[in-house]
């Protein structure tokens, strides 16, 4: 059963029209600064959790402690 040359050419544009829209996601998805944004918001809030703040203070001040004892000593 043959179709409708008409309804194949709107079922084209259709697909063409989804497609571009599909791209245009992926494009932006894909964009390096949108990436860089992403990660960067991703560590403020991973940075910005108490326990995680409060153990990276503790690091900081250790490497401190023992870099002062070694020059000291």
């Amino acid at each position: 059963m043959a179709r409708d040359p008409d309804t194949i050419q709107r079922e084209i544009e259709d697909a063409r029209t989804a497609l571009a829209g599909t791209l245009d996601e992926l494009a932006e998805r894909a964009n390096p600064k949108r990436l860089v944004e992403d990660v960067n918001e991703s560590a403020h809030a991973k940075l910005s959790d108490p326990k995680i703040k409060f153990a990276l203070i503790g690091i900081v001040v250790l490497v401190v402690l023992v870099l002062l004892r070694r020059l000291f000593r």
